[in-house]
């Protein structure tokens, strides 16, 4: 009787501490644990990558260079009015005919041929052609050469050839332009281009002539 009344107090004894023992869970499912991972942000799962931006420019032409660009030498350089010390260049006298006499003062021919030039420009006046005459003497002052022109009746443009000037007319047209007495000339038509070399003394129909031509 004693004993079993032992056994029945071991029992309780051992039901109690199982009632007391943490209940063991049962061992989580792989579908579970997957449900439980953190979920990334939508806008991260959309975010496509980054295609590098390129860093090259457009390409650029480039800028038109100047119409003086294309002119040759001598229509570019300086020259200056010995009267009124004016400075042009025979760029100056786009879409217009210019007759161009290089002379020299101490130069018999090239006073007829001027006398001959002041006809011509007094028949054509107020048709847009410009005369102008070129002192191949480099080391005359304009205030000389400018008292030659008036002295003579010579009303258009003089200048004195500078060295660089009478160095550029020379590659263009030859030594001749710096030999006075064969009368050396040209003409520059309206769109630049420019005659050969003409020389000569010519009458004053014979400049018209010639001036008439390069108009076209």
């Amino acid at each position: 009787m004693i004993a079993m009344k032992r056994l029945i107090a071991l029992g309780l004894l051992l039901a109690g501490c199982a009632s007391e023992s943490p209940a063991v869970q049962a061992p989580t499912t792989a579908a579970e644990v997957v449900l439980t991972q953190p979920t990334a942000p939508a806008t991260e799962q959309m975010a496509q990558p980054t295609q590098p931006q390129s860093t090259d420019l457009p390409a650029t032409s480039e800028p038109a260079p100047p119409a003086s660009a294309a002119l040759p030498a001598w229509q570019t350089l300086p020259l200056t009015d010995a009267r009124t010390g004016a400075t042009f260049t025979f760029a100056d006298y786009a879409g217009q005919t210019v007759f161009v006499e290089p002379m020299a003062t101490w130069c018999t021919n090239c006073r007829a041929q001027l006398g001959n030039v002041a006809s011509a420009r007094e028949q054509l006046a107020g048709q847009g052609v410009v005369f102008v005459a070129l002192s191949v003497e480099t080391n005359i002052t304009a205030t000389d050469l400018a008292a030659y022109a008036d002295r003579n009746g010579f009303g258009w443009t003089f200048a004195v050839l500078t060295p660089d000037m009478l160095g550029a007319l020379t590659n263009a047209f030859g030594f001749t332009i710096n030999n006075p007495p064969s009368t050396p000339h040209f003409l520059i038509r309206p769109d630049g281009t420019a005659t050969s070399l003409i020389t000569g003394i010519e009458s004053s129909a014979q400049i018209i002539e010639q001036i008439n031509a390069a108009r076209g």
